[in-house]
């Protein structure tokens, strides 16, 4: 059997395609994604594929038409060494890692997009499945690969309206838990918990968007989210099975939300909602978003590539009144967003 490296790489690699795939199929009469290979000096190589209709530099001319506004579907597979700072850091979470001086072999590879639809009415949409591990120090004069010395997954799908259905909500949420029923009956509360947690914007006190499935450092190890008493993943094949599940779940969790919605008749004063709203969602990537934060630390970073997730067009209001009558749709989905919902 291949190593789990590069079973990770060919799950995230293949991911990247259907998806893209479906997300072209929405739209067959726009360009198609761009795609984009790169290689990485420190070591590794990618595929960012970009959606994102070129500006008009005439005032005069009609305004796009395309479903997507602006879209990525990035993979990236990166090796190189871990400073002794980062290894010290992640012992925190795996006690398998030794105390050394120099640093450590790290292999990561894994599936980035987020989706910025046009239409006010289609909610944004985020994923991404992630395979890291760090290994023994490499021996030049061994013909075996390194040994690793931990590994792990992390990864999940989020889903952040402008305007709220809470069918597409329920939707969303239930083909996720219908994926991770067969992994164990914990899995989906958890991870559900643990989105609504994560995708929270302090400084505003409210979350990012609706939620979904959120999970990391996920590997053999004992994990303080998942109870060892239930039923879960715990062996490689069992957590290399519930990432691949969820990965596939994407496609039947979004497409037909965003299909639906993009076709639906907007107005002024939603666009200008959305716009405020992408401005909440470049707060929480650029300040608070841990991936954001170590892509940008990282060596050899690919700036295009970690900042894909921002939208084309936001908005910042000084004090806007938008949402601030509770019986307005804006003011509805605020009150989601400071109180989050169980949809399931």
């Amino acid at each position: 059997m291949a190593s789990m490296r590069k079973r990770a790489e060919e799950l995230v690699v293949d991911l990247q395609d259907s998806i893209v795939k479906a997300l072209e199929a929405v739209d067959p009469d726009a360009p198609p994604f761009k795609r984009d290979s790169w290689t990485r000096a420190q070591g590794g190589y990618g595929t960012s594929c970009v959606f994102a209709v070129p500006p008009s530099d005439d005032d005069a001319a009609p305004p796009p038409s395309s479903v997507l506004e602006k879209a990525g579907v990035n993979v990236s597979v990166v090796h190189g060494t871990l400073p002794p700072s980062a290894v010290q850091q992640m012992r925190a979470n795996h006690a398998a890692l030794p105390q050394v001086e120099g640093g450590l072999p790290f292999f990561a590879t894994g599936v980035s997009l987020v989706i910025h639809p046009r239409n006010p009415n289609a909610p944004t949409c985020h994923a991404n499945y992630r395979y890291f591990e760090v290994t023994e120090a490499i021996d030049p004069d061994s013909p075996e690969p390194p040994k690793p010395l931990v590994w792990w997954f992390g990864g999940g799908a989020d889903l952040t309206p402008s305007y709220l259905f809470e069918e597409d909500a329920v939707h969303f949420h239930k083909v996720h838990q219908d994926a991770a029923a067969p992994h164990g009956t914990q899995m989906y509360p958890a991870l559900k918990k643990w989105c609504d947690e994560y995708f929270y914007i302090p400084h505003r006190q409210e979350s990012r968007g609706i939620g979904g499935i959120f999970f990391d450092d996920l590997s053999v190890e004992p994990h303080p989210r998942l109870s060892s008493d239930e039923k879960r993943p715990q062996t490689a094949e069992e957590i290399f099975s519930f990432v691949r599940d969820m990965g596939a779940a994407f496609i039947p969790a979004y497409i037909p939300i965003l299909s639906k919605r993009c076709v639906l008749p907007s107005t002024p004063r939603q666009r200008r909602w959305q716009l405020i709203r992408r401005g909440r969602y470049v707060e929480f990537n650029i300040m608070i978003d841990r991936g954001t934060k170590f892509g940008l630390n990282a060596p050899g970073a690919r700036i295009e590539s970690i900042l894909m997730s921002l939208p084309e067009t936001a908005r910042w209001e000084y004090m806007s009144d938008m949402g601030q009558d509770p019986e307005s749709e804006e003011g509805k989905l605020l009150a989601v967003l400071k109180t989050p919902k169980e949809w399931v």
